[in-house]
């Protein structure tokens, strides 16, 4: 391989524990619009009581993917069970067990909380729904608000009822596309303290997320893009076989924030660089060759303005590099 060029990715990794029961185990999954292919022969297996985190740009095909999943969608190739449930020949017995959190609110703004989980309820036919919806609502944590309107709602309580309108019939998998968008920070952790919480009891979430914190927090990740699942594994098999080496370059004291701006311009541009992301005060440089990389930064170093050093290839260099290459792979 000669200097600068990049190695191919590894694709999806090897799944350890072969024989487990498979929450998920679908080949080739693809859909089509018009001409267009949306989601291109993907092969995704979850095993049982697992968070699987699902990334990649906006219009990468993680939505689509989530809805064949759930049984709204019928793939035009692939094949494959969710829950042990066909999802050719069996969607209908697929949306008994899932419960799916679109990424907007869907629940009706002019009904109080406990309304809206009462109409739940009563979609899917459930017996005692009184004691069923209290339960619920003392879960989340909604007991309280329970006759304040839906619409009257900030952002996160908004997604703490859409999860519990998820959870009122008890199903065994739950898919989440991109739940955490516009909620404060403290929303995010409660939200994911609760997955965590779901997934002891032995309940598998598939979880779309743009947040890197997210992702490290799920026990597998996947990275789709243009349609096609570009890398699988736990977060540290993922960081090790992207194949990348990180640098920290960092402003010394009493350096000018402009002179850190003009030397991630110019790194951009230097070979073996592959990405450059700026971090506060410093910035983060990976490439996929080394000694490239070392050559490119051999100057820097010998300015009194900066200070370079070794550092950990994170999740997000990862997935940087990954969406640098999205209009490549498009084309």
């Amino acid at each position: 391989m000669s200097a600068g060029e990049r190695p191919p990715h590894p694709g999806p990794l090897p799944l350890a524990g072969a024989r487990e029961p498979f929450a998920i185990d679908v080949r080739g999954l693809t859909k089509r619009y018009g001409h267009r292919v949306v989601v291109d022969h993907v092969s995704i297996r979850v095993a049982r009581g697992l968070i699987f985190g699902f990334l990649g740009p906006n219009g990468s095909g993680k939505t689509t993917t989530i809805r064949m999943l759930c049984g709204l969608l019928t793939p035009d190739e692939g094949e494959g069970t969710c829950l042990g449930y066909d999802l050719r020949t069996q969607a209908e017995a697929i949306k008994r067990e899932v419960g799916y959190m679109t990424q907007r609110f869907s629940l009706y703004e002019d009904l109080t909380i406990a309304e809206n989980l009462d109409f739940v309820a009563r979609m899917y036919r459930m017996r005692d729904r009184e004691r069923v919806v209290g339960a619920t609502l003392a879960r989340l944590g909604l007991t309280d608000r329970r006759n304040q309107l839906a619409g009257t709602l900030s952002g996160g309580w908004k997604q703490r009822l859409a999860l519990a309108a998820c959870l009122l019939h008890s199903p065994k998998l739950l898919l989440l596309d991109e739940p955490t968008a516009g909620v404060d920070p403290k929303a995010r952790r409660d939200f994911w303290d609760e997955i965590h919480a779901l997934a002891a009891e032995g309940m598998t979430v598939l979880v779309s997320t743009h947040y890197m914190d997210e992702a490290e927090r799920c026990h597998r990740l996947a990275y789709i893009s243009a349609g096609k699942l570009l890398v699988e594994g736990t977060p540290d098999e993922v960081i090790a076989h992207s194949g990348l080496t990180t640098f920290i370059v960092a402003l010394a004291q009493g350096g000018d924030e402009r002179m850190l701006a003009a030397l991630a311009r110019e790194l951009r541009e230097a070979p073996g660089v592959d990405s450059v992301i700026a971090f506060g005060l410093a910035l983060r440089i990976s490439g996929h060759d080394a000694k490239a990389l070392e050559r490119a930064l051999a100057p820097v170093r010998a300015r009194p303005q900066f200070h370079v050093e070794r550092g950990a290839t994170s999740l997000e260099d990862v997935f940087v590099e990954l969406m640098s290459e999205v209009p490549e792979r498009a084309a």
